[in-house]
């Protein structure tokens, strides 16, 4: 299996402090740094950064938001930061969600499907170096009434840009089977995923006559290491406000797709009362509702032979690349935990 990390340079300290984690991931032999977005700091820009940081391991968007950028802006960023890397980006794409869509930046997020599909294959033909001429649903290129003709980019793609799709719902999921070379997935139970994802996933793939060995599973989680059962409880047990959050606090009061992958591979009474205590204000009660099971099916949390036994698990499910959310309080824990992991991920 590949080993990854995926960072969000608003949340990862200063931008030198940044530079020596890649750096070091690079040396430890990380194969790939995805970069997100969220509701802080843009992705494009620390990619290039990160970029000329790096000389071996693969940078990817993880995600680039759709409704944030026309589909051709998206494309230009794509074939630049590929450009300029040698070759080294992987663009992943993602719906994000009503809160930050419509939330945050004032866009529509209806029909994220539709709009994913027809931003895919305008970005595909700004990448094949095509004039671009598009009539969808969402899109229009040249705009409608205008008296412009199609254009190409000045710039060509050097080398191939794989594409990679975050998503969590079955109708993505299958576009995902379809269209994407990648999965970037997360909620992940490995012995919950055939009915939960796989199954999507696969429906897709043989819509474009293709097999799962076509597509690279990314799948991603939490990696702390314990020395013992009672320090093992002890990260557990702090896990517990995060995941209340995802179930009851991403997204918004109607739509919330982490809770809705939980809900599909076993947890949804308790997937729905924490979202009811969250959204009612009780945190902690929230927090109270998620179970051990629940934190340890979904990371790598353990001893070093817990997360040895786990990352098999996850590989025997199908997983070729994890993403690796290195614990620690500063930046040498980080970096040894991280280390530790990638030794991990390459023996499995």
């Amino acid at each position: 299996m590949r080993a990854a990390i995926t960072l969000e340079a608003a949340s990862v300290g200063t931008w030198e402090y940044q530079k020596l984690l890649v750096r070091e991931a690079e040396k430890m032999g990380l194969d790939i740094c995805w970069v997100a977005e969220a509701w802080g700091s843009d992705a494009v820009s620390a990619l290039g950064y990160y970029a000329a940081c790096t000389s071996r391991m693969l940078l990817g968007s993880g995600i680039i938001q759709l409704s944030t950028r026309t589909p051709v802006a998206i494309a230009q960023a794509a074939i630049t930061l590929s450009n300029l890397s040698g070759g080294r980006f992987l663009l992943g794409l993602g719906a994000s969600g009503p809160q930050v869509i419509e939330g945050l930046h004032g866009q529509s997020f209806e029909r994220p499907l539709g709009r994913m599909r027809e931003t895919i294959e305008i970005i595909r033909q700004v990448i094949d170096g095509e004039r671009v001429s598009y009539r969808g649903r969402h899109f229009q290129i040249p705009r409608v009434g205008s008296d412009t003709k199609p254009m190409r980019l000045s710039m060509r793609a050097e080398h191939p840009i794989p594409l990679y799709l975050a998503s969590l719902t079955p109708a993505m999921l299958r576009l995902t089977g379809e269209l994407a070379d990648g999965w970037l997935g997360t909620s992940f139970v490995p012995e919950g995923a055939d009915a939960a994802y796989f199954a999507h996933l696969d429906d897709g793939l043989a819509r474009s006559g293709r097999a799962r060995a076509d597509l690279d599973i990314c799948q991603g989680a939490e990696v702390s290491f314990a020395a013992d059962e009672r320090q093992l409880q002890t990260l557990i047990d702090s896990r517990k406000s995060e995941l209340a959050f995802s179930l009851g606090g991403m997204g918004s009061a109607s739509t919330n797709f982490y809770n809705q992958a939980y809900s599909r591979q076993g947890w949804a009474e308790v997937a729905a009362a924490v979202k009811q205590r969250w959204q009612a204000g009780d945190r902690d009660g929230a927090a109270a509702l998620i179970t051990d099971e629940m934190v340890l099916a979904t990371t790598l949390i353990g001893t070093s032979e817990m997360v040895r036994d786990r990352l098999q698990v996850w590989r025997d499910a199908g997983v070729d690349t994890v993403r690796i959310y290195p614990a620690g309080d500063s930046l040498e824990d980080r970096i040894a935990t991280l280390g530790a992991a990638i030794e991990l991920v390459h023996s499995v």
